[in-house]
């Protein structure tokens, strides 16, 4: 069987198995997130905290309760790393530097999972077990809840209420995320990922001496770093290490985790709002541009030139044999238009145009279908924007799901889809123009300038996956990627709030005869082309500089 055949024939049972998930899991969460029921175990976490689940919140006390618990989130994280020393079970690591620590804390809370340190050299047993995979949960969870709040804005009229913080967050883990990773983490141990205790030992030879490897809880974190997009591993090598990632199934089964709720939470919406169909225009969407990415990535790397491509059968520098051209091509592609930053292969090995795919995945805002949560509420912002830009070509005032879009909504769309690109293009002008950080780049040229623009769109894009080749545990990067991964993270949720808030807030708009149907094939198309055009070419002056001269030169 020919590697192309064999990447389409994995392509094909991946579609399937997401397809076979979509309703059943799709509707589940649209019951969690409508029940009044709260089961026991929830109730003694609102009681440890002090919440009353019941208690409907206005957008500025939902956002208050979500950046007091990742403030919260990001101290504790913090703490526990500089208090590593004299943890138990630390494996004999010393504490984290203060700077380090707080990219971390910033990192994981934030969903990015960027990692400046090697994870089986720097982290004991509790702060993986303890700080990073418990981050990995709730912090999946918060992107949900700000994700449902949205929707509920334009399921609800005339009111502000847009739920409970609290109760998204709590049902978010307990009835989504933590039975499923249970169910995978039993898949991922019987593939042979290890899930142990077990402390640093000596393995074999290696180049005449002793190679020690340490043990962990490697498939329990594994699952949902892939389940909730977070992305960050046990090991440097992540998920080509094979402790992580032992087998092309295993492979195959964690790009289904990382795709199975941001593509079902279409489904979700589509039953809140009380319109499957709008559900599945979004679907199609998402599906269209991550289809269009994977079929893209597999040609520029499988259509390599020169004797070493045509030995190999493809761009194989930096991918393991185990999985191949396409399986990494397909899972690189999932990641980078995931927030998720797991990787499986060098990213900095790609071709240059296909880490061009990577860059503009990453700088579309991961909407396809986006991380947990955020791919969601980024593709409803999109959406907005679109029917903004057909009202202007027919002259009426926009409407979507019953809802106008007045100057209120389209300026806090506006300020959303800018502030990404504020980030990066400002941290990555900074970070050329100065000496310091140019000395950590290991190459020149438009590849040298990729490393940076890439270090930049995965931390405020919160990705965490890197290009690789940069040296990124210095202060001026752990501090500035820090920095963009919190304000990447937290600022557009100000204005997805508000925004839900004031759709809340509206009376329905009766739909007439002249109402763009946004459940309908024209508007898929319409909205995949302002993907594209509104923040896909936003970057692309940067883009000519890096990938795209690498490409065009090789």
């Amino acid at each position: 069987m020919s590697p192309v055949l064999a990447g389409v024939l994995q392509l094909l049972a991946l579609i399937a198995a997401l397809a076979l998930a979509h309703r059943p899991l799709g509707d589940h969460m649209a019951r969690v997130y409508s029940s009044e029921k709260h089961y026991k175990p929830e109730k003694w976490i609102y009681k440890a905290v002090g919440a009353n689940p019941s208690a409907e919140m206005r957008w500025p006390a939902y956002l208050r309760a979500v950046l007091a618990f990742s403030a919260v989130s990001v101290l504790f994280l913090y703490a526990l790393q500089r208090a590593q020393g004299i943890l138990p079970g630390s494996l004999g690591f010393v504490a984290i530097d203060p700077d380090q620590a707080f990219n971390t804390a910033a990192s994981f809370v934030a969903n990015t999972n960027w990692q400046s340190y090697y994870g089986e050299q720097a982290m004991g047993h509790i702060v993986q077990t303890g700080g990073l995979a418990v981050q990995n949960f709730v912090s999946a969870a918060v992107g949900m809840a700000v994700a449902v709040a949205l929707v509920r804005g334009f399921a609800r009229s005339r009111t502000g209420e847009l739920g409970n913080f609290w109760a998204d967050l709590v049902r978010g883990v307990v009835r989504i995320l933590l039975p499923i990773s249970v169910i995978g983490a039993i898949i991922l141990v019987a593939c042979g990922a290890i899930q142990n205790f077990a402390g640093i030992h000596e393995v074999g030879q290696f180049l005449g001496g002793t190679q020690q490897w340490n043990g962990g809880a490697v498939a329990s974190q594994e699952v949902i770093k892939e389940l909730g997009t977070n992305g960050g591993g046990y090991f440097n090598a992540n998920s080509a290490h094979p402790f992580e990632n032992p087998t092309p199934f295993s492979n195959l089964f964690e790009v289904f985790l990382i795709l199975l709720i941001p593509f079902s939470l279409t489904r979700t919406f589509g039953r809140m709002v009380g319109n499957l169909r709008q559900g599945y225009a979004i679907l199609a969407t998402m599906a269209t541009i991550w289809l269009g990415f994977v079929a893209l990535m597999m040609w520029t790397e499988f259509a390599g030139n020169g004797p070493a491509f045509d030995i190999a059968g493809g761009a194989m520098e930096g991918k393991e044999t185990r999985f191949g051209i396409a399986a990494s091509s397909i899972f690189s592609v999932s990641t980078t238009l995931t927030s998720t930053g797991a990787v499986n292969s060098f990213h900095s090995s790609y071709t240059g145009l296909g880490g061009g795919i990577q860059l503009l995945g990453m700088q579309l805002g991961e909407i396809a279908p986006g991380g947990v949560g955020s791919g969601l509420y980024g593709m409803l912002i999109m959406a907005i924007i679109a029917v903004f830009i057909a009202g202007l070509m027919v002259g009426r005032t926009p409407e979507y799901l019953g809802k106008k879009i007045g100057t209120r909504e389209i300026k806090f769309a506006a300020c959303y889809i800018l502030i990404t690109p504020a980030l990066v293009l400002g941290f990555t002008a900074a970070a050329m123009a100065l000496d310091t950080p140019a000395n950590s780049m290991t190459n020149t040229g438009a590849h040298g300038f990729s490393e940076i623009l890439y270090a930049y769109t995965s931390g405020a894009n919160n990705n965490g996956s890197a290009f690789a080749g940069l040296n990124a545990d210095t202060q001026w990067f752990n501090s500035t990627i820090g920095i963009a991964m919190l304000l990447g993270r937290f600022l557009p949720m100000v204005f997805v709030l508000a925004l839900a808030g004031s759709l809340a807030e509206q009376k329905p708009v009766p739909e007439t005869a002249g109402t763009l149907r946004t459940d309908k094939p024209l508007y898929t198309g319409l909205l995949v082309g302002t993907i594209l055009i509104v923040t896909g070419l936003t970057y692309f002056p940067a883009l000519a500089l890096g990938p795209l001269a690498e490409g065009l030169a090789s």
